[in-house]
């Protein structure tokens, strides 16, 4: 029973030892270049939307000119 245990717990202490050293490895962005890309991401989102929009309003005007 003992040993089981032990196993187990040295088997958590590994877990978050090779956690720990994959958080070593990670490389983060500096300021500037994570405001460039948020910019972007938020600018591509706009424009996909206004473009989302107006087709979808196309598309409507047109089944409504069908319907009547």
């Amino acid at each position: 029973m003992a040993e089981a245990e032990k196993k187990k717990k040295s088997g958590k202490k590994s877990w978050f030892k090779g956690l720990k050293s994959e958080f070593g490895k990670i490389i983060w962005t500096d300021r500037k270049t994570l405001g460039k890309q948020t910019v972007a991401v938020v600018a591509i989102s706009a424009v996909l939307c206004g473009l989302i929009t107006l087709v979808d309003s196309v598309v409507l005007e047109i089944v409504n000119l069908l319907i009547k």
